[in-house]
């Protein structure tokens, strides 16, 4: 009987094992048979039916799961707990098990997890505020107590976890300033400026276009007139203006600038320009120095992306003036040192095609005269060609006509002269001017804008009033300029001192071989110092500037900041410093010049 027994047992393990085998099927592994012997003892399927008879043990209420969150009706239906299907019991106790058994569901199953929290402290971290300092029993006990809640509360302040934003513009103009030689030298003189008692060896600034050389005449002035003051009525005004008072100097004012002046800087533009030019007060809008004049109009004339026509070499700050916030671009009209760094037709011909052929458009040609920083005139021929040339073009024409009053040799000829003749359209005609050069009043901060174009003027009138000029400060220019025979009188002593000061620089260079450019007006020299350079090209000239600088202890303008086609040449503004301070300074480059020959 034990013996039936146990056959009877043995046949009932065997059918078993037929049967899970049925059930079980071929092994996922599709692996060699070579292989086989590392295969786990049982199938996932044969896991799941032994694990499912074990649970079916347990009372019904203790193995019902909870039905998946996206499953579809028919899938539960077809495995629900009570149909007994591996499925069921294998959800129940492994809820990630289409992870699992998915191709590489184990690796990401365990990877997933752990990058998760890894970056949730990583989080946690970053924002977590610092934890204050702690501090010691003497110095917590010394400290009031509303002293000491106060400086807990600003030390639980967050940091910023990133830097706080700026505008793409606001960048723009950081990285043009940063790249430009002309204002890196600027941080070289602080704290190291030359004073001939306290500081010799210091560097000498002749980079900068000031005009210094006339301030005790302005002083003399300043002195004699107390009722420029502000709480004294002036006595220089017109009939057609009230006196200026503290009650109307304390109040807004006309954006484009006090009638009284308006009506004086009328009168001083026709002094400066001579030959009978008139200017219509209407006409002019004041604002707080030429920089804010041009870049209005730059405003007013293109739209970002747009472009201007400048002959170079030109003032190294029309990049920053025009540029920073109207979005014009500048493109250099090149002219020749052995063409006298005339402007030519050909030459704006050729600017204007390049700049169309990338896709820009011209709105404008801007000119200076007298040229910064060559010094030379516009001729009236050149001024009818240029004046022909924006009709044709029909573009807008800029005249920068700050250093008219600054001419010591030849005769100095304003556009609106050859306008009043009727010959060309005025109103593609625009002038700039101010009081920083010719009377050397640039930290007054009064510019010009004269314009013969009604719809500019209109724009201007509205925008002005972003840089408008303080009352007080009109007040005491209108009194100065209203003085005629002060005016006549500062005028040709001032263009005596820059006369003699240019023949000095020029003829002390001349001794060490340093020849300069063919000069009419302005304030400065463009000396010739290209064969002093290492290399003729950007590299060789920027590298002889820093020696100026560092070994020389001078600074002047770069060649290249000015846009100049031929590398070596440099501005040196001979009007910034006092007699004493220039020819300190020109020793200086004479044994440099030395030096480097040796």
């Amino acid at each position: 009987r034990g013996n039936q027994t146990r056959e009877t047992h043995a046949v009932g393990r065997q059918a078993a094992s037929s049967r899970e085998a049925a059930v079980a099927g071929p092994p996922p592994w599709n692996l060699p048979p070579q292989h086989s012997r590392f295969l786990p003892p049982l199938s996932p399927c044969a896991f799941g039916d032994c694990i499912n008879n074990h649970l079916l043990l347990l009372p019904k209420p203790l193995i019902q799961p909870r039905p998946p969150l996206f499953a579809s009706p028919t899938s539960s239906a077809a495995e629900s707990p009570n149909s007994g299907s591996p499925s069921a019991a294998m959800r129940l106790i492994v809820p990630l098990q289409g992870v699992v058994q998915g191709r590489g569901g184990l690796f990401w199953g365990t990877v997933i997890p752990c990058a998760l929290f890894y970056a949730l402290q990583l989080y946690i971290r970053f924002r977590r505020p610092p934890s204050p300092p702690s501090l010691c029993p003497e110095e917590a006990s010394s400290l009031p107590a509303r002293e000491t809640q106060a400086n807990a509360t600003a030390q639980h302040v967050r940091n910023p976890s990133r830097p706080a934003f700026i505008s793409a513009r606001a960048v723009a103009a950081v990285a043009r300033v940063q790249e430009s030689a002309y204002y890196a030298g600027w941080k070289e003189v602080v704290g190291n400026r030359y004073d001939a008692e306290r500081n010799p060896e210091g560097v000498i600034h002749l980079g900068v276009a000031e005009n210094v050389l006339s301030y005790d005449l302005l002083q003399e002035w300043l002195a004699s007139h107390p009722e420029v003051s502000l709480w004294q009525e002036t006595q220089h005004v017109t009939s057609k203006t009230q006196p200026l008072t503290l009650k109307t100097l304390a109040g807004y004012q006309d954006g484009r600038g006090l009638p009284a002046l308006r009506l004086a800087m009328a009168s001083f533009m026709a002094e400066v320009m001579g030959r009978g030019v008139t200017f219509d007060a209407d006409r002019i809008v004041l604002t707080a120095g030429a920089t804010a004049a041009i870049e209005l109009l730059a405003f007013c004339l293109g739209d970002p992306g747009n472009a201007f026509l400048v002959p170079s070499p030109y003032y190294p700050g029309f990049d920053k003036d025009i540029k920073s916030r109207s979005g014009v671009e500048l493109v250099p009209v090149h002219s020749r040192s052995s063409e006298g760094f005339s402007l030519t037709r050909m030459a704006l011909e050729r600017a204007f095609n390049q700049t169309q052929k990338r896709g820009m458009t011209v709105r404008a040609l801007l000119v200076t005269s007298p040229n910064n920083p060559v010094g030379n005139l516009l001729s009236e021929n050149t001024l009818r060609s240029v004046l022909s040339f924006t009709r044709e073009k029909n573009i807008h024409l800029i005249c920068d006509e700050i250093y008219a009053g600054s001419v010591y040799d030849g005769n100095f000829m304003s556009i609106a002269e050859i306008i009043a003749s009727g010959e060309f359209d005025a109103s593609h005609v625009h002038i700039i001017y101010g009081l920083s050069k010719d009377l050397g009043l640039a930290g007054f901060r009064l510019g010009v804008l004269y314009s013969y174009n009604d719809k500019v003027l209109t724009a201007a009138h509205h925008l002005v009033r972003f840089c408008s000029v303080s009352s007080p400060t009109q007040q005491l220019l209108s009194a100065l300029l209203s003085d005629t025979g002060f005016v006549k009188r500062y005028l040709e002593e001032n263009k005596k001192r820059l006369a003699k000061s240019c023949n000095t620089v020029v003829n002390l260079l001349q001794q060490v071989g340093i020849s300069c450019a063919k000069c009419c007006g302005g304030i400065f020299c463009w000396i010739d110092l290209r064969h002093l350079l290492v290399s003729c090209n950007e590299e060789g000239e920027l590298d002889l500037w820093k020696k100026l600088l560092y070994d020389a202890r001078i600074i002047v303008t770069a060649g290249g900041a000015c846009h100049c086609s031929e590398p070596g040449w440099f501005r040196l503004c001979f009007a910034s410093v006092s007699d004493q301070t220039l020819t300190v300074a020109l020793k200086r480059l004479q044994q440099f010049a030395e030096t480097c020959r040796r």
